[in-house]
């Protein structure tokens, strides 16, 4: 039997809406229309009332919004009709922090039906329809919440998303909702209405910005701490999906991938800017650690060399992150023989006053890993041109090698500097390095505005190896995997594709200089070991990504909205490779921890030259 809270708010429900309808003809001018929640949101992903009036638009108020640029409330209709497709909660945009109005109230509306895009239009992302400019009118208070929806694994489709109609230029906006046919479809059909997840794993850690990432398919590409494996462009992994709060950031889990939020975490489903839908959580689970554990790799026997890439994510004089650092590299990277180092900031970091030295950075961490107890590296890098290599304005990111002298020798060659190009020349039938360290091709426009790899040669147990440090365009620019374009659209890959193909004609200089050189070309690669930006890389067998020797499970060294992938890489030339004498571990302690130090995994090749 129905409560009477629940009884009187039906009748208030439909009171509302038929005096709405009386005074549509009285008052109201002549294209505002008394509509219910489920025919302004429709059936497809724009509303068919976008840029019309509305009136008297009943319902109940499920969640409230208090801070950040869109700040409103949420209702729902608790009279929902018979079309999946529709949902029955939408958003009323306040643009300050609501007032007069609570969560039970029951309410009408009118206002502007909008298609709000999050990022703006160009990101590409879906919209979120929104009532603007509302008036709303309080009807009662204290009424039962309608019941969340359960989002589960049984009714996620494992189909991501349909494919963009080509005449509307890849949009998806127009196409008719198939909530269960496509994930994307179904997350689309219950925005704004109130849902809820139970039990569900944490696939993507608790970030800054208070937001993690769960899923509710805890079989999906699952690897052994308890995350989800990106490992092709067809399978986004449907299950994932983003958590915020609408309470008090302080009483926000702290979660490590592979963690739990048990019992049920609920509460309306928004879209946004950075993750696409997101379950905005006036209830959230209790937090059950999975006891996730820093890895460590094995120490390198003498006759082998380690090679490692870190990407440190920005680090200059100023950060409070060099002795977590060096206990990486000393205790879990186990002083690796020669380090490549992605994003080591200048002197003064994102200080932009022309300074692009970086020793008080470099000697910091050496100083730091010293202390550690680690060995006494000595290091290597090549300034950058001010402003020339992207990333943070002023902070002038470059890549440096760390190397221990006790174990590898460095060939110096002198006169590399940040415009001068490094070529590859024989002697005694041997290749070298004609500057070492020097930059491959720094003029060429596949780098501007991004950073320009750096080659070494460096010497063990007599051999000469070659090692290029790369880290390559970032993905800025592309779209999510929540765009309203399907397949979203790779912009950001054009230029990674050219800069591969540089790498690549470089290591093929120096094979065919000698075909059985050791060459590592390694770091951040900004892109998947399956992408066209590997395959570029690799050529026709010059060099092959050693994290494909790692079992699918294991191939990720970054999290990115829940999904677990690869950006760092290490590739290896054929004399490597060769006798598979060579072990490659991907040593995860940051990408999987709330209070992580950098983004990025680091990775380390141990073979024997």
């Amino acid at each position: 039997m129905p409560s009477k809270s629940s009884a009187r708010l039906a009748a208030l429900t439909v009171a509302a809406a038929c005096s709405a309808a009386s005074t549509i003809v009285l008052t109201s001018p002549a294209h505002a229309e008394s509509v219910r929640i489920h025919d302004i949101q429709g059936s497809t992903r724009i509303s068919p009332y976008a840029g019309k009036q509305v009136t008297d638009v009943a319902g109940i108020v499920t969640g409230i919004r208090t801070y950040g640029s869109s700040r409103g409330f949420w209702i729902q209709d608790p009279n929902a009709d018979a079309d999946p497709a529709t949902s029955e909660g939408v958003f009323v945009f306040t643009s300050s922090a609501p007032k007069g109005v609570a969560v039970g109230d029951a309410v009408t509306v009118s206002g502007t039906v909008t298609e709000y895009v999050p990022g703006g239009a160009t990101s590409g992302n879906q919209s979120v329809t929104e009532i603007t400019k509302p008036t709303t009118t309080v009807v009662s208070s204290g009424n039962t919440l309608p019941a969340a929806t359960a989002i589960t694994s049984r009714s996620v489709p494992a189909a991501y998303a349909p494919a963009g109609d080509t005449a509307a230029g890849g949009s998806v906006n127009a196409l008719p909702l198939k909530p269960s046919k496509y994930a994307l479809d179904h997350y689309e059909a219950l925005e704004g209405m109130s849902v809820r997840v139970t039990d569900t794993r944490v696939v993507g850690a608790t970030d800054p910005y208070t937001e993690l990432w769960v899923t509710v398919k805890p079989h999906e590409n699952r690897n052994r701490h308890g995350g989800t494996v990106y490992g092709a462009y067809d399978d986004q992994n449907s299950g994932r999906l983003q958590i915020q709060s609408l309470g008090a950031t302080a009483d926000f889990p702290k979660a490590n991938v592979g963690d739990t939020l048990t019992g049920s975490t609920a509460g309306p489903l928004d879209y946004n800017q950075f993750g696409g839908y997101t379950l905005v959580a006036s209830e959230l689970g209790t937090l059950k650690s999975a006891g996730l554990e820093r890895e460590t790799t094995r120490k390198q026997r003498s006759s082998e060399l380690a090679v490692a890439t870190y990407n440190v994510e920005n680090l200059d004089p100023s950060d409070g992150t060099f002795a977590a650092h060096a206990a990486a590299i000393v205790n879990n990277l186990k002083s690796p023989d020669i380090v490549s180092l992605e994003e080591i900031q200048d002197n003064n970091g994102a200080k932009n006053d022309g300074t692009v030295a970086a020793d008080q950075t470099l000697t910091k961490l050496v100083d730091a890993i010293v202390a550690a107890g680690g060995p006494k590296y000595d290091w290597r890098a090549i300034d950058p041109a001010d402003g020339s290599d992207g990333g943070e304005p002023g902070g002038n990111i470059r890549q440096a090698f760390l190397f221990n002298p006790e174990r590898v020798s460095f060939a110096d060659r002198a006169g590399g500097d940040a415009t001068t190009a490094t070529d590859v020349t024989k002697i005694r039938g041997k290749a070298h390095l004609t500057l070492s360290p020097g930059r491959i091709a720094p003029a060429d426009e596949a780098w501007k505005n991004s950073r320009k790899p750096l080659a070494g040669e460096f010497v063990f147990r007599g051999r000469s190896v070659f090692v290029i440090a790369n880290h390559f365009n970032s993905k800025g620019g592309d779209q999510g995997l929540t765009a309203q374009y399907q397949p979203p659209s790779r912009s950001s890959e054009t230029q990674r594709h050219q800069q591969a193909t540089l790498v690549n004609a470089f290591v093929k200089d120096i094979l065919d200089t000698q075909k059985n050189a050791d060459v590592i070309t390694l770091g951040d690669i900004n892109d998947f070991e399956f992408s066209q930006t590997t395959k570029l890389l690799e050529g026709r067998g010059e060099l092959w990504s050693a994290i494909k020797s790692l079992p699918r499970s294991e191939r990720y060294s970054y999290v990115y909205q829940g999904n677990s992938q690869v950006l760092d890489q290490i590739l290896i030339s054929p004399s490597i490779r060769r006798d598979c004498d060579f072990e490659y571990d991907s040593v995860h302690v940051n990408a999987e921890f709330h209070d992580q130090i950098s983004d990025h995994d680091p990775q380390i090749l141990r073979f024997r030259p």
